[in-house]
């Protein structure tokens, strides 16, 4: 999934950025250099996936969607995955 410089940040983003005291530009961080461990392609009304990324040693997850058409990438949510619901490499759920 390629992802777009211009970004927007959902407000609900923001609010768990700032909850979660992640920075802008750990956000770039993750999208630069993140693996994309999730896509959901059908997803309307534009295809998202989940990311995974360590900055600084701490793991972090964000969820985009991508309008190609306008090329923008959208800033969901971000948040630093739960050790107790994800493998030991952040990467795959956990079964139940």
């Amino acid at each position: 999934m390629k992802f777009h410089k211009n970004l927007i940040f959902r407000v609900h983003a923001v609010q768990r950025m700032f909850s979660r005291n992640i920075s802008e530009i750990e956000v770039h961080e993750v999208l630069k250099n993140g693996d994309v461990i999730e896509e959901y392609l059908e997803d309307k009304p534009y295809p998202s996936c989940l990311i995974f990324c360590h900055v600084k040693s701490r793991p972090l997850h964000i969820v985009t969607a991508i309008n190609n058409e306008e090329k923008i990438t959208i800033i969901i949510t971000v948040y630093e995955p739960d050790p107790h619901l994800w493998e030991n490499d952040f990467k795959k759920r956990r079964k139940t």
